[in-house]
């Protein structure tokens, strides 16, 4: 039996937890764009990503508070311990969010029902957050299950019972169906996961080709092998800068792009890790997004080399960038690798930057982040980063 554990509506949650004034009332968390939402503010249709201005609109009396990245940062540290004192087959999912396989509990701590209630109460009394859990015999129907229990609740979906709690469901509750796909599958009359699961697999195949097809038709069926994998290590690192609707010079931006690349660096070299694909990532005005990319020559997690392929690709995008307004900006680094399986190139010499990196990363470790910066960064508002969730 696998759980699926997800924290509701996180930062909001941590800021009501921190802050007793804001329990029971409509809490969002971001500044130009909605970064998370209380469900007091999402009962009246404030969502993620949502703009400031529309947010305020439709909850025109909810709190608005900064992110406090640091502070999500702990109680997510301190869940997972919670759910590794529940079993160590744990995989991560997110910052929020994670896989729990507890099969081989059962003789020593019962059912797994009753594990997952253990662990809602562990969470709300070791760290002050509710927690809504998913059980299944597969990831998949776990995380549909917790999705349905949201918020503060608990679902098991017995073996037995696995089509009847399925099938009734509509189309969008499948992994990978988004809204184009669900369109497309609308449009040909299917409407809820009985649907799919009736329909041949040939026809879905047609229908949205081989991979998709295929994968669909084994969810809608129950069919999920996938173990909960302990060694998971995101493929991707990020971070994100939300910028409002105030026009920023081109100047503003590289000092933005260059303190989000300082941190993310920073985690590359913290997890020893290297990175071959430098990626920025945009959102406009018109809430439409680009995203433009390069890949390093040799792999690396100095931040200078990093830098400057991110700097590129800023200068590239500047045209776009003057045309339609930029409201958010991110960086994120892919193509990672263990940084221990990497050969240097010749001379078989590390760069000079890398001790320097090394250096303000120790600082910063000791006296904090705000520290040791760069010049081009003082006196410039840069903004609290939002992490990028893993692929």
């Amino acid at each position: 039996m696998i759980l699926h554990a997800d924290l509701d509506a996180f930062y909001a949650s941590v800021e009501q937890r921190d802050d007793p004034g804001l329990r029971g009332r409509p809490v969002i968390v971001g500044g130009g764009v909605v970064l998370a939402a209380s469900y007091e503010a999402k009962d009246l249709g404030v969502r993620t990503a949502m703009s400031y201005r529309e947010a305020r609109r439709l909850c025109p009396h909810a709190v608005v508070v900064e992110p406090r990245m640091s502070a999500y940062s702990t109680a997510s540290k301190a869940v997972f311990e919670v759910f590794r004192d529940t079993t160590p087959v744990v995989e991560p999912m997110s910052i929020d969010e994670a896989f729990l396989d507890v099969t081989g509990l059962r003789r020593i701590a019962g059912p797994a029902e009753g594990i997952a209630a253990r662990l809602r109460t562990d969470v709300r009394e070791r760290v002050g957050l509710p927690i809504t859990v998913g059980v299944a015999r597969t990831k998949f129907l776990a995380k549909v299950a917790s999705a349905v229990a949201k918020p503060d609740g608990l679902l098991v979906v017995p073996p037995d019972g696995e089509r009847e709690f399925l099938h009734p469901l509509p189309v969008s509750r499948l992994w990978g169906v988004g809204a184009i796909t669900a369109d497309k599958l609308h449009q040909r009359g299917l409407v809820t996961v009985a649907d799919i699961a009736a329909l041949p697999r040939r026809a879905l195949v047609t229908t949205l080709g081989h991979a998709a097809g295929n994968h669909l038709h084994a969810l809608a069926n129950g069919l999920d092998p996938r173990p909960v994998d302990t060694g998971r290590r995101r493929r991707s690192i990020g971070s994100q800068s939300a910028l409002g609707r105030r026009e920023r010079s081109h100047a503003e931006l590289a000092a933005i792009t260059t303190a989000l690349i300082d941190r993310v660096a920073r985690r590359l070299r913290i997890g020893k890790r290297v990175c071959a694909t430098v990626s920025l990532r945009l959102r406009f005005d018109d809430f439409t997004r680009a995203t433009r990319s390069h890949t390093l020559a040799e792999p690396t997690n100095d931040t200078a080399p990093i830098l400057a392929t991110a700097l590129w690709l800023l200068e590239h995008a500047r045209p776009v960038v003057a045309a339609r307004g930029l409201t958010l900006i991110g960086v994120a680094l892919a193509n990672l690798s263990s940084a221990d399986a990497i050969q240097l190139p010749l001379p078989l010499v590390q760069p000079s930057s890398h001790d320097l990196d090394l250096a303000v990363d120790a600082v910063r470790e000791r006296f904090g982040s705000g520290s040791v910066t760069r010049a081009s960064v003082l006196g410039r508002r840069v903004g609290q980063p939002v992490p990028i969730l893993p692929d």
